[in-house]
C-alpha cells in the first residue's frame, strides 16, 4: 500500500508544482490536486527571469525548460511604433538583451533569461514532479479543510464522478490562484483593490516573420488613437511562437464593460496593429482579464500555507508573476521538509511569510506602477495638425522645431522611466530577507546602494541576500557557478583555502544535510578567475552559511582558526536559524 501524503498541494500552477517538486526531491511524500483537466490551456505568464531559471537549475529542470523556451536572443527590443509595419517611434532593449545592460545580466547569473509561455512550462514541471514520485490528481477539488495542532484534514471531490474522499496530511499548501478559497478560508489579510482596469486578449496564428526577423522581439506596443482606450492606451502584440503565434491586446474602460467584438471586428483591429489590411489571421482564443493591485500581508496560518497568485494579484507588466510564484515555492519547500524530517523546529516555518510577503508587496506595486508609467509615453504623442492623427504624430515628433525638441526630450524621459519595467534587474535580484532564518552580521551597517536598486543588481554576501554567482572550475576543467556547488536541499558552509577549522567543525557535527566547501582549495570549486575572491567580502578563513535556497543565512566575516570555536559558532547558528534551541545534532 502506498503511504499517505505528508503535504497536500491544492493547485498545479507554477507555485504548486515548484513546491511539490522541491519537497519530493527532499524525500517528502506529496499529493497535488487540481480542479482543471490538465495543464494551462493558454500562454498566460511567459517572462522567465534568471532568478527563476536558477531555481529550475537547482531542481534539475533547467535544460528541459530551455528546450521549450523562446531564447534570450529573440526576446529582443520592445518596439514602440505606429504599427508593426509602420513608422517606428523607439526600440526599448528589454530583459537585459540590449548592448547597454547585457553584460550586467550575464555577470550576475549562470542562467539565461527566457520566454516560456505557461502552457509550455507546466508540462515540464508536471513531468518532473511525476518522476520525483508526486501523485497528481486532476479533475479534483478541495471541498473543505480543517487544521489543528497536529495536521490538516481535507475533503476532496472528483469533478467527474462526484465521489468524495478524506485525507489527513501534516501541511496544506494553497496554490489555488487569484480567487483562492484557501487564502480566504484561513483569513489571510489583504491590502489593495481588484478590477481597476480591463484588457481584451486575442490569441491568433499569423506568420509575421518578414516583419519581425530583422528586429526580433516578443513584445510590441503600438500608438494608434483608435485603440487608445483603457489604462495603458496602447495596442499590444506579444509573441508566443516566433513568429507565427501571437497574443494581441488592447484595453477597455471598466464602466463600459468588456467589448463584444465579432471575429471580423477582431481581425480588423489586429490588421490595424500589423499595418497590413489583407493579411491572413486565424483567431484561436480570446479572453478578458482585469487589473488587480492586491497582496497578502501574511502567507500562512498554522499548518496552512499560501503563495503564488493566491497571495499576490497584479497585471503582467514587468513580468514578475510566474517568477515570484516559483520563488515562493522554492522558499517554502525546504522549510517544510526540514521540519517534517526533524532537522528544524516549527518556528522555522514562520520565516516563510516574513520573507516572502514583502516580496509579494513589492512586485504588486511595481507591476502596477509600470502600467501607470505609460502615461509618460502619451505625453510625447502630439496628434495636432492638419493631416490625419497618425501622420501628425510622426511629423510633430520629428519636427526640427522647439516643439519637436520638447517632444523628443519627453520621449527620452519616458524611455528612461520604462527601464524600471524592461530592465529591472534590481527588482528581480536585490531581495534582502529579514527573518529568524537569517542572522544579521553585526559588523555591517546599513547597505549603501551604488546604483538604482530597481534597475541594477548589487551582489553581496550579506546575510539575507542570495549568494553571488561567480565562475568556478571543477576537476573536469569545466566552469561551474557558485550556485551549482550549494543548494540541492542542503546547507553549505562556504569558506576559502584557509577554512580548515570550518571543515573540521562540519565533520565533527556530522549532519547529513550540512556540507562544507573550501572555494579555491577543493577540486570541485577551484577559483582560477579569482571571481569568488573578489566577491566574497569575508576573510579567507571566515565563512558563510548558505541555506538550501541559496540565501546566505549567516556569515563569520573574520578569520576563525580554532575548531572548537568554529563548531560552537556553527552549532549556535544552526540552532537559531532552524528554530531548534538546545538541539546540537
Amino acid at each position: 500500500m502506498p503511504q499517505e501524503p505528508e503535504v497536500l498541494v491544492v493547485g498545479a500552477g507554477p507555485f504548486g508544482l515548484t513546491t511539490a517538486l522541491a519537497l519530493a526531491q527532499l524525500g517528502v511524500r506529496v499529493r497535488v490536486i487540481s480542479r482543471t483537466p490538465w495543464v494551462a490551456d493558454t500562454p498566460r505568464a511567459h517572462i522567465t527571469s534568471q532568478r527563476t531559471m536558477e531555481v529550475f537549475r537547482d531542481l534539475g529542470v533547467e535544460k528541459e525548460a530551455m528546450r521549450v523556451a523562446t531564447p534570450w536572443a529573440q526576446m529582443g527590443d520592445a518596439l514602440l511604433a505606429i504599427s508593426l509595419t509602420g513608422p517606428e517611434i523607439a526600440r526599448m532593449p528589454s530583459w537585459g538583451s540590449g548592448f547597454a545592460r547585457h553584460g550586467d545580466y550575464r555577470r550576475h547569473s549562470p542562467c539565461d533569461y527566457l520566454d516560456i509561455p505557461q502552457n509550455r512550462l507546466e508540462p515540464v514541471l508536471v513531468d518532473a514532479v511525476g518522476r520525483a514520485g508526486v501523485t497528481i490528481t486532476y479533475h479534483t477539488e478541495l471541498v473543505a479543510f480543517a487544521a489543528d495542532d497536529d495536521g490538516v484534514s481535507a475533503t476532496l471531490r472528483s469533478t467527474l464522478t462526484g465521489v468524495e474522499e478524506h485525507v489527513r496530511v501534516a501541511y496544506l499548501v494553497g496554490a489555488d490562484g487569484g480567487r483562492s478559497r484557501i487564502a480566504e478560508g484561513i483569513g489571510l489579510p489583504f491590502e489593495g483593490h481588484v478590477g481597476r482596469a480591463g484588457t481584451l486578449y486575442t490569441q491568433v496564428r499569423c506568420d509575421l516573420s518578414k516583419y519581425v526577423e530583422h528586429r526580433p522581439s516578443i513584445l510590441h506596443w503600438f500608438v494608434n488613437p483608435e485603440l487608445a482606450v483603457g489604462e495603458i492606451g496602447l495596442g499590444m502584440m506579444r509573441c508566443i511562437t516566433p513568429w507565427t503565434e501571437w497574443i494581441c491586446g488592447w484595453g477597455f474602460l471598466i464602466e463600459d464593460g468588456p467589448p463584444e467584438f465579432s471575429d471580423e471586428d477582431i481581425i480588423g483591429r489586429i490588421r490595424m496593429l500589423v499595418g497590413v489590411p489583407d493579411i491572413d489571421i486565424e483567431v484561436t482564443n480570446r479572453s478578458v482579464w482585469y487589473v488587480n493591485q492586491q497582496y497578502a500581508t501574511e502567507y500562512s496560518r498554522g499548518r496552512v500555507f499560501c503563495g503564488g497568485d493566491a497571495t499576490h494579484r497584479h497585471p503582467p507588466s514587468s513580468g514578475l508573476g510566474l517568477n515570484t510564484s516559483v520563488q515562493d515555492g522554492h522558499n517554502l519547500a525546504w522549510k517544510l521538509a526540514y521540519v517534517l524530517r526533524g532537522h528544524a523546529g516549527e518556528g522555522l516555518l514562520e520565516s516563510y511569510s516574513v520573507e516572502r510577503a514583502p516580496v509579494g508587496k513589492q512586485i504588486v506595486l511595481r507591476a502596477n506602477q509600470s502600467r501607470h508609467d505609460y502615461a509618460a509615453i502619451h505625453a510625447c504623442i502630439d496628434v495636432s495638425g492638419d493631416a490625419d492623427p497618425i501622420t501628425n504624430i510622426i511629423t510633430n515628433l520629428n519636427a526640427p522645431t522647439e516643439r519637436g525638441i520638447e517632444l523628443r526630450q519627453k520621449l527620452e524621459d519616458a524611455l528612461q522611466l520604462k527601464e524600471t519595467e524592461f530592465n529591472a534587474e534590481g527588482v528581480e535580484k536585490n531581495h534582502r530577507y529579514v527573518s529568524s532564518a537569517v542572522l544579521p552580521d553585526p559588523t555591517l551597517g546599513e547597505e549603501v546602494w551604488h546604483n538604482d536598486p530597481q534597475t541594477h543588481h548589487q551582489p553581496t554576501t550579506r546575510p539575507g541576500a542570495k549568494i553571488p554567482h561567480a565562475w568556478l572550475v571543477g576537476p573536469d576543467g569545466l566552469r561551474r557557478s557558485t550556485l551549482d556547488v550549494v543548494g540541492s536541499g542542503r546547507f553549505t558552509v562556504v569558506s576559502g583555502h584557509a577554512g580548515i577549522a570550518w571543515r573540521a567543525a562540519v565533520e565533527r557535527l556530522n549532519l547529513p544535510w550540512l556540507d562544507c566547501l573550501l572555494i579555491g582549495a577543493d577540486p570541485q570549486a577551484r577559483d582560477p578567475y579569482h571571481d569568488w575572491r573578489r566577491q566574497r567580502e569575508i576573510h579567507e578563513a571566515g565563512a558563510l552559511l548558505v541555506r538550501p535556497d541559496g540565501v546566505v543565512a549567516w556569515r563569520a566575516p573574520h578569520a576563525v582558526w580554532d575548531v572548537v570555536e568554529a563548531e560552537r559558532l556553527l552549532t549556535d547558528t544552526l540552532d537559531r536559524v532552524l528554530s531548534r534551541p538546545g538541539q546540537h545534532a
